[in-house]
């Protein structure tokens, strides 16, 4: 039974190498959120699970969550030909939080990589939120700490769609809106930001001065030390905190063939 672990970055992600049949035992699966609690990040480098064992290794870390049609396994791929609702995840290649428009976000994801692209691009990038908001002087924190921000799916529209028909458009609002607060406390006692392709406008700020700051706390938070880029191998499994980290994929080509298959850990706790 093999488990042991190296930190990738200073402030973000651990690999954790094991075998399957340890991992599947869920032996160390309270290690594991813990380390997934203080790093972020965990990958395990070409552990090579089947779907059916994806989600038995995922019900070992926590209360496995379907996806909105029930499925247990999620094919992320910009191919619509492979998954139907892919020009939906055009919004990925953009640093976002999962599940915004949630009262409680999911806790974690987990990939895994099936196909590379035949032509290059598609890592996924991380940057870990705790660190960032770690980081601001005091005064900053206590202003910041004041704030709430419109968080808008149809916001992540306008970065790769900037004209959009109208049913496109109202079918994105459908999703809806939800006011959160800029910086998340936390019940462990930890803070981090709440920020991403999804935040619209500061509440009750200036326009101009509230897309200053938000672009200003974007760029903060995914400077070099708060980073992990993960270049993926087929067979690579890959989880993060999706309540303390931000991320994205680098841009691929549709046609390329990438695909990476997801499941994911229910919430455990509303933004506060």
């Amino acid at each position: 039974m093999t488990f042991t672990t190296r930190d990738l970055r200073p402030r973000i992600a651990t690999e954790i190498r094991s075998d399957k049949a340890t991992l599947l035992s869920g032996v160390h699966a309270s290690k594991i959120r813990e380390l997934l609690d203080q790093r972020g990040v965990l990958v395990f480098p070409q552990v090579g699970f089947t779907d059916e064992e994806q989600i038995v290794f995922t019900q070992t870390l926590g209360s496995f969550a379907p996806e909105m049609r029930g499925e247990k396994i999620y094919k992320v791929t910009l191919d619509t030909k492979a998954n139907e609702l892919a020009d939906y995840l055009k919004g990925s290649l953009y640093w976002h939080i999962d599940g915004t428009m949630n009262e409680v976000p999911i806790l974690a994801s987990l990939l895994s990589s099936k196909v590379l692209p035949s032509n290059g691009g598609g890592d996924t990038e991380f940057c870990n939120t705790y660190a960032a908001y770690d980081d601001f002087p005091e005064t900053e924190k206590q202003l910041l700490e004041k704030l709430r921000v419109m968080h808008s799916a149809w916001n992540t529209l306008f970065y790769y769609d900037p004209e959009p028909s109208i049913e496109t458009l109202r079918g994105m609002m459908r999703i809806g809106d939800r006011e959160l607060p800029l910086v998340w406390k936390h019940r462990s006692g930890r803070k981090s930001l709440v920020i991403g392709c999804t935040a619209r406008h500061v509440v009750d700020m200036d326009f101009k001065k509230s897309v200053e700051l938000l672009v200003q706390l974007r760029d903060w938070a995914t400077r070099p030390q708060f980073v992990y880029r993960h270049v993926w191998s087929v067979g690579d499994l890959v989880i993060w905190d999706n309540t303390g980290t931000m991320h994205r994929a680098t841009p691929y080509d549709p046609n390329s063939g990438r695909m990476l298959h997801r499941t994911k850990l229910e919430g455990e706790e509303a933004f506060a």
